[in-house]
């Protein structure tokens, strides 16, 4: 995956941080099991759930503002969602919460999303060098170069101007 700019790097990192002590903070000894403050306070009940919600909210709206997709803030939310939902039953929610780590999982989707957009917004050639293509999958702006119409053979036409079909200008 490509590097993200500094200033993400360093947001993604403190994110990933605060979500490890949340969720991962503590070894439970014999068991072998890492819980974080989130299950520390979800034994409290009520209040401990509701204390969890500000860190997580917080990972929420540091992706907004990171500028993550819709789809991926959606996700995000409903990670907290089922974390806050399942988390309020009284031991059964303290035993879900130590299995299912929202935060981790959100830090996680934030970053995928973040490095996977990080490679549109490159330029041409380095995407061109990072994929392979053809004839059918050549970006449009090579597909109209002439060098890419002088190596597809003889019997292809060069490109002409393209017009609107109703005579319209593009």
């Amino acid at each position: 995956m490509p590097d993200l700019p500094n200033h993400q790097q360093k947001e993604l990192q403190t994110l990933e941080r605060l979500a490890q002590r949340m969720d991962r903070a503590f070894r439970v000894p014999l068991v072998g099991v890492r819980v974080g403050w989130d299950s520390v306070a979800g034994l409290v009940p009520g209040i401990g759930d509701v204390l969890a919600l500000g860190p997580a909210g917080y990972i929420l709206y540091r992706g907004y503002r990171m500028g993550a997709s819709a789809p991926v803030l959606a996700r995000m939310a409903a990670n907290i969602g089922i974390d806050t939902l399942v988390g309020s039953i009284p031991l059964a929610g303290d035993l879900f919460d130590v299995a299912w780590k929202a935060n981790t999982r959100n830090t996680a989707l934030l970053r995928r999303h973040l490095e996977e957009n990080g490679i549109k917004g490159e330029p041409l050639p380095k995407r061109l060098g990072r994929r392979k293509f053809s004839s059918l999958t050549a970006p449009r702006e090579l597909r109209l170069s002439p060098a890419w119409a002088g190596s597809q053979g003889p019997h292809r036409k060069p490109p002409g101007v393209r017009r609107h079909p109703l005579g319209r200008p593009m």
